[in-house]
């Protein structure tokens, strides 16, 4: 393994930069790859929607197992070792995806995929965001890395796909060229980042008091969840059944990833003038507007429409949610947080199940899983605006 460059330590905003193309790798790629890739999938293979699904969810079981993993205490002064040997799995996991067509294989791999991401992303973040401490830029730069890997993802799947015309192989050279680009960063990020994590506690907390705004929170970002992915897991695809193009196709996702990279800076002055819950809660509303739109306007508008509103609320909504949790319960702060996760992995795990079995059953169409993903946003609403009102 590279060893760090240590006169690289001190400097606040490489460290940023190292956590920014860790959570492109790790998130971008590792996560959300799937998305623009998927419709050559479903078309080179070929792949049900139902099938489709299936594997999207082992992404997230994943996921969720990781972050659960990570609540425990097994990588204490390991963390850096943890984070480098995700974003190493990762890549390797992305090109084990050309090596088969199996679905239960691709459901395994998926599962791994999502397990790694998770490592590598909590604990790239427990190094990093100690130096964000006072410095709001390190934070952006940091978080704004989920949007970068998921911008670039769109752009090398176009790229890949015009050379290879789309043909039935095209997607294998996707996660391919995808695990090249996670070594990439994987070598970048093994040079710049720290060793360990600073100011890390054991202190163990209190059993959470589950008081109602905790609880309407905590059931509002577990439908978040299920709401946000759906769209996030088939918008490439809905685009490709509206013959949309392929460049509607790469700018729907692009749009996703540049919006969400810039996100947490645009939503700023609406957190300042009206609060946390109240942005959280007006970007749930929002959101909600934007996976309606992606199917009931025209395919290229939806697509767009979709792309960008879905971007610009889903990181801030995560956020948003998060540091709302900890604020209700200030005592347990680490609970609710992991609270809260537990609840939004179990809703996007169940979200790409539902609109697999759905979209099947109406001959491979995605409107009516949709249309439930809104209807479950705008219960998120409802669910919030007490916790909103509340914090007034």
């Amino acid at each position: 393994m590279l060893q760090i460059n240590t006169s690289y330590s001190h400097r606040p905003l490489l460290i940023g930069f190292a956590g920014s193309i860790a959570m492109a790798a790790a998130m971008g790629f590792g996560r959300f790859f799937y998305t623009p890739i998927l419709p050559g999938m479903m078309t080179g293979i070929p792949l049900s929607a139902a099938y489709a699904g299936y594997i999207a969810a082992g992404n997230f079981a994943g996921y969720l197992a990781g972050a659960i993993l990570s609540a425990y205490g097994w990588a204490a002064g390991r963390e850096r070792k943890v984070a480098l040997g995700g974003l190493l799995a990762t890549a390797i996991l992305l090109a084990a995806m050309t090596v088969t067509d199996s679905v239960v294989a691709f459901i395994v791999i998926r599962f791994l995929a999502g397990l790694a991401s998770a490592l590598a992303m909590i604990f790239t973040s427990s190094i990093v965001l100690p130096y964000a401490v006072g410095r709001d830029n390190v934070n952006v730069l940091h978080f704004g890395g989920v949007g970068l890997g998921i911008a670039l993802s769109s752009a090398l799947v176009f790229v890949v796909n015009a050379m290879a015309g789309d043909g039935a192989h095209g997607w294998r050279m996707n996660w391919l060229a995808g695990a090249g680009i996670v070594l990439v960063v994987l070598a970048a990020v093994a040079w710049i980042l720290p060793k360990q994590a600073i100011g890390t506690g054991s202190t163990v907390e209190p059993p959470l008091e589950w008081r109602r705004p905790l609880v309407l929170l905590t059931a509002s970002y577990g439908l978040f969840g299920f709401g946000y992915v759906i769209t996030a897991t088939f918008l490439v695809t809905i685009a490709r059944i509206g013959n949309a193009g392929p460049i509607v196709e790469f700018l729907a996702w692009f749009l996703t990833g540049s919006a969400a990279a810039v996100s947490l800076i645009l939503w700023r002055p609406v957190v300042n003038r009206l609060g946390l819950a109240k942005a959280y809660t007006a970007a749930l509303g929002l959101q909600m507007v934007g996976v309606l739109g992606s199917v009931m306007l025209p395919p290229t508008a939806g697509a767009l429409v979709g792309g960008l509103l879905l971007g610009v609320t889903f990181m801030v909504i995560t956020a948003y949610g998060l540091q709302i949790g900890r604020k209700l319960s200030p005592e347990s702060p680490r609970r609710a947080l992991a609270s809260a996760t537990a609840a939004f992995g179990t809703g996007q795990i169940i979200g790409p199940l539902v609109a697999g079995w759905i979209a099947e059953a109406s001959g491979g169409s995605f409107v009516a899983p949709t249309l439930i993903a809104a209807a479950a946003l705008v219960v998120c609403v409802l669910l919030a605006l007490p916790v909103a009102r509340s914090a007034s």
